[in-house]
């Protein structure tokens, strides 16, 4: 593999952008581990010339320090800055209730429009997603907004909204990996219809999936050693998908892998799977900037092609999982947060 072999890129509305972004949810919390604000924007900066060119996500300050960052950039626009507006709670939806959400957004990365907005409605009961949606739709047409995506919608709903407004919505944000494929089903499907590209997030599964877990005993989830992300992905394992042993299996499936391909990273592998998915327009990469990072290994993923008798090996593991399950076992793609 070339490590300077170039960017695959994508068409999300009017951006090119490339398959791999930088998720920005670790500056939720100290958890993931601390650094300073000065460091993550230097990490920011190291990311961004290394080709890195889009970051997503609203958690904690990250929207403030994105727009400090990409504000001191001497061509700001070349760097795309995806955000949410996530409705938990029952809310009087108008043009000003939803135009002060968007602006507030607006505010917090210092630009005159968001770039992509991210939609997550959390009760599907109360239909008032639909006319929130409108008002987005008629912010978009102002200007206020350049593309609209949904987060973690299933496939029910996506559908819905997609027929309701013809080629408005351009993503839909939700977890995608070895590990949680319900987004492979009828999601993929329905996507697949309208145009809709797939950002997906836990890829890595908290970083399980990488050479560093290789033959290590399970951990503790209580041991005070694991961040959120991990804890959230070490039950998902061992609840929903499989055991720890299985999982050896499939790390070491995805090591020999590597093997065969100029010693490709069990990450390598894991993201390059889930690229290969037609409707996946990107994987977000939830790097911990200024901490622990690994962008070079990452790009690697932009020269590797996966043959046949790979994803055949892959296959096989995944058959001994209770993985198909999942999308009944927890629901499709959002249930978890509902």
């Amino acid at each position: 593999m070339n490590p300077s072999v170039a960017h695959q890129t994508f068409k999300l509305g009017q951006f090119t952008v490339p398959r791999l972004w930088i998720g920005l949810w670790q500056l939720s919390s100290n958890s993931w581990g601390s650094a300073s604000v000065s460091k993550v924007r230097q990490a920011m900066g190291r990311h961004v010339e290394a080709g890195y060119t889009a970051f997503a996500d609203h958690y904690g300050s990250a929207e403030l320090i994105f727009g400090q960052f990409r504000s001191s950039l001497d061509f700001p626009e070349s760097v795309l800055g995806a955000t949410k507006w996530c409705v938990f709670k029952p809310m009087v939806v108008s043009v000003e209730t939803v135009e002060t959400a968007v602006r507030q957004r607006m505010e917090h990365m210092r630009t005159e429009r968001v770039d992509l907005l991210q939609f997550h409605w959390q009760d599907y009961d109360n239909h008032d997603y639909i006319h929130a949606l409108e008002i987005l739709s008629q912010l978009q047409t102002r200007g206020l907004i350049a593309a609209i995506g949904l987060c973690n919608f299933d496939a029910r709903r996506t559908d819905e909204i997609c027929a309701r407004f013809p080629g408005m919505i351009v993503s839909n944000q939700v977890p995608l990996s070895l590990i949680d494929t319900r987004a492979s089903y009828a999601l993929a499907d329905v996507c697949g219809k309208h145009g809709v590209k797939l950002l997906t997030y836990g890829t890595l599964c908290g970083g399980f999936l990488s050479d560093k877990w290789i033959g290590e005993p399970e951990p503790d989830p209580y041991s005070g050693s694991l961040n959120p992300s991990q804890r959230k992905y070490l039950d998902i394992i061992l609840k929903a998908w499989g055991s720890w042993a299985l999982f050896q299996d499939l790390l070491v499936v995805l090591r020999g892998i590597g093997d065969l391909h100029d010693g490709a990273s069990v990450s390598n592998i894991a993201m390059r799977w889930v690229l290969d998915h037609p409707v996946v327009g990107a994987v977000l990469i939830g790097a911990r900037l200024g901490h622990t990072e690994y962008p070079s290994d990452n790009l690697k993923v932009y020269a590797l092609a996966l043959i046949p008798a790979d994803k055949a090996k892959i296959d096989e593991v995944l058959a001994r999982s209770t993985g198909h399950r999942m999308i009944d076992t927890i629901g499709d793609c959002g249930a978890e947060y509902r």
